[in-house]
């Protein structure tokens, strides 16, 4: 019986390195952030909420009742272009902290992005005096706070960053909505990164 005493030890040693261990295999490690991942319970937990929410959003665009071919093929891209971009953070003065912030905006962005977590609240605001020019942001209680903007026909996830009063929440492309109680100033990405003054009309 001893063969299943120490069977059940190497199950138990594997199912305690699963819940340890990044999503990707470490032998195959070849940056300097897999590298450090890999030796980081607190990094490989983030990397392993990271792989969730990608499978997760997966599961929202092959849902798609159209455009789910090109919609899966747009967000793998862009999540080898986020995992080039955390692999980038060797040239930060702090590694480690690049990749945890790396990997905190990513959370925040796949959840925005794809409704992946209820909103803890919605916020709409009536910008430059005219009800019809409207900025819609939703909450989202991730590790860090993240805001899901809406605005015509456009889409972006952005993530609080610190500011000296009020809240001000990040983009993509210099976009982003500084928040100071009932009163916001909301700015357009690049190129037009046109300002407006914004007032809330009514939140959920």
């Amino acid at each position: 019986m001893k063969w299943v005493f120490f069977a059940g030890l190497a199950a138990l040693g594997s199912a305690a390195l699963a819940q340890t261990a990044p999503s990707f295999d470490c032998s195959k490690a070849s940056t300097s952030a897999e590298e450090l991942i890999c030796t980081d319970e607190a990094l490989a937990r983030l990397d392993r909420l990271v792989a969730e929410r990608f499978d997760a959003a997966l599961d929202v665009v092959r849902g798609l009742e159209s455009g789910s071919a090109s919609a899966e093929d747009d967000l793998r891209a862009y999540q080898r272009g986020w995992i080039a971009g955390r692999d980038d953070c060797w040239k930060a003065q702090d590694l480690a902290a690049c990749v945890k912030d790396s990997y905190l905006r990513r959370d925040g962005e796949l959840v925005a992005t794809w409704l992946l977590e209820t909103p803890i609240g919605i916020a709409y605001w009536s910008c430059n005096g005219d009800p019809a020019n409207e900025v819609v942001t939703y909450f989202f209680a991730t590790e860090r706070p993240s805001v899901r903007f809406e605005r015509g026909d456009s889409i972006d996830a952005g993530a609080l960053v610190p500011t000296g009063s009020g809240s001000r929440y990040e983009g993509s492309f210099g976009r982003s909505i500084w928040i100071k109680g009932e009163e916001a100033t909301y700015r357009e990405p690049d190129p037009d990164g046109a300002s407006y003054q914004c007032v809330l009309a009514r939140k959920e």
